[in-house]
């Protein structure tokens, strides 16, 4: 399984957006594919200290995918691809 990790921080527009774009992308997949987990960087000083400038983060197998803009196009790239090497 896939597990995307996505980093924000409440009222963030940007994170939003992100978190819109990940539901609508995940959704075409099979269900079960992909695990999505989220953390606030309001809740771990690492994770501030890491990507306070930079959010949302979206991590695919904790490796950075995008931060500040997702795109639906290259995150259905990336999962799919993801998911085609689990099948193998």
């Amino acid at each position: 399984m896939t597990t995307l990790t996505i980093i924000s921080k409440p009222d963030c527009h940007l994170c939003d957006v992100a978190r819109e774009i990940i539901e609508q992308v995940t959704a075409e997949l099979p269900e079960g594919a992909v695990d999505i987990e989220e953390f606030s960087i309001l809740d771990d000083k690492a994770l501030y200290d890491q990507w306070w400038e930079k959010i949302p983060v979206v991590l695919i197998d904790d490796r950075l995918h995008a931060h500040w803009r997702l795109s639906a196009e290259r995150l259905r790239t990336a999962l799919d691809t993801a998911h085609d090497k689990e099948q193998t």
